[in-house]
């Protein structure tokens, strides 16, 4: 089997490659490509995964290439994880949302419309790619934000070989299992909504149901990312929130915390990732990977530390390392690798993955593709069905699906019109004035990358 990633070069390559080397002998990982199309990053951030890879799966050939044709000729699976743009696009993004008093945050809203302008359409020819020269039948797991609508652009555009994944979900299974002192393995989540805006309805050990229990326990809101929201509203919700639906539920703190912070998310990543590369400079990710490595967990050490920090005024206490013989913890590698065991090894299994709706839930359109539990076989991957969605949540889903579905179509086919009613409907913007000014700032800092729009 031959595994590709687009999008190697990145930050969190070596989580990949660890995730992928630690199960490559039980799936048959013969081949594993990293591509990107910056050198630099690729030779550094993608040799250090390379060196993490050789002391897991020796026996497994890795290579790095900047040739997207290279790395995908004859692929099985194919990952992508791009930042289209890089750090410094993903600050503008969210500040000009900032300066019309919106929220600027990458996956939600108008900064991750911006994101997507940029991702979709060089997705699409990712996945052309794709098409022409990885094996007949291969799957690509998107984990390039923002997955909702990225996911329903690359659905509506025909890629039904595609599958959104994101480790928000299986993050917060893994705290929460931290919490109740069991293993990972022994939970199960019934989860539905949209990629960053899902709710667990149901979470279970050794079958028994937690949820309920989860969202009285006050330690639940020190020891895990329930921290970001007040014991009042948990309860008014009866539901274990994804974390980022705090955005939705305190969006004015949300955008006074940012504002009083003086520095986004994306401001603060920017500094540490060129603080980080700085510092790494010239060093050689084979011979001084111990050094590399002490400097990486420094930085991103800090990257961790600061995750909605400034958003919520919240800090999560937990000390971050990296260790690549501890067992994986299942981030988004994880979930394309737990897909790729089921589908080889002819078992059944469930897992979250952004997908088409399928009739699912009844208010939502049968193409929709929404973020839900879904259940795995050889053959088939079918969301579950939900049929009692509380009023509250088919409110917002419903909200932001139509800006999700309208959106996706503004960007595919780079319409102002479109690109507008999808944003003044759009909960964090709801407004036809903002979206209006919106639009024109980021199509005229998108353009280089999407080229001309129409009226």
């Amino acid at each position: 089997m031959k595994i590709c990633v687009i999008g190697g070069g990145g930050g969190r390559s070596m989580f990949l490659a660890k995730s992928i080397a630690q199960r490559a002998q039980t799936l048959g990982i013969k081949e594993l490509v990293f591509m990107d199309i910056d050198g630099d990053k690729l030779a550094l951030f993608g040799g250090m995964a390379r060196h993490v890879a050789a002391m897991l799966a020796p026996q497994m050939r890795f290579r790095l290439t900047t040739d997207a044709r290279d790395a995908l000729e004859g692929a099985d699976y194919v990952i992508t994880t791009l930042r289209v743009g890089g750090d410094k696009l993903r600050t503008q993004d969210e500040h000009i949302a900032l300066d019309l008093g919106i929220l600027g945050q990458e996956t939600t809203g108008a900064a991750g419309f911006s994101f997507a302008m940029r991702s979709i359409p060089v997705l699409i020819d990712y996945c052309e790619q794709v098409r022409a020269y990885a094996k007949p039948g291969a799957l690509v797991f998107n984990f390039t934000n923002p997955v909702g609508i990225v996911s329903q652009a690359l659905r509506d555009k025909g890629y039904d070989f595609t599958y959104g994944i994101c480790d928000a979900p299986s993050g917060m299974m893994h705290q929460f299992a931290g919490l109740y002192g069991v293993d990972v393995s022994r939970m199960e989540a019934d989860l539905f909504g949209l990629n960053h805006l899902s709710w667990f309805h149901r979470i279970t050990v050794d079958g028994q149901d937690i949820t309920q229990d989860l969202l009285k326990r006050e330690d639940a809101r020190k020891r895990t990312d329930l921290r970001f929201f007040g014991a009042d509203l948990l309860s008014y919700l009866g539901y274990v929130p994804n974390e980022y639906l705090y955005y939705y539920y305190y969006r004015e703190k949300a955008v006074d915390n940012i504002l009083r912070a003086g520095k986004t998310r994306g401001d603060i990543i920017l500094d540490i990732n060129q603080g980080m590369l700085a510092e790494m400079a010239g060093l050689n990710p084979d011979t001084e990977f111990d050094k590399a490595l002490a400097i990486f967990s420094k930085w991103y050490g800090m990257r961790e530390a600061q995750y909605m920090a400034n958003e919520t005024g919240v800090k999560r206490d937990t000390v971050w390392s990296f260790d690549p013989f501890k067992k994986d913890d299942g981030g988004y590698a994880g979930v394309a690798l737990n897909f790729i065991d089921i589908q080889r090894s002819g078992r059944q299994g469930s897992m979250v993955l952004t997908v088409p709706n399928q009739g699912a839930v009844s208010f939502l359109n049968p193409g929709d593709t929404v973020e839900v539990t879904c259940d795995i076989t050889k053959d088939s991957c079918l969301p579950r069905r939900f049929p009692e969605v509380p009023d509250h949540q088919q409110e917002l889903i419903t909200r932001v699906k139509y800006y999700e579905r309208i959106g996706a179509q503004a960007i595919l086919q780079r319409s102002r019109k479109l690109a507008v009613e999808a944003l003044m409907w759009h909960p964090l913007v709801n407004s036809y004035s903002l979206a209006v000014s919106l639009c024109e700032q980021l199509i005229a800092l998108n353009e280089p990358y999407t080229g001309p729009w129409g009226a």
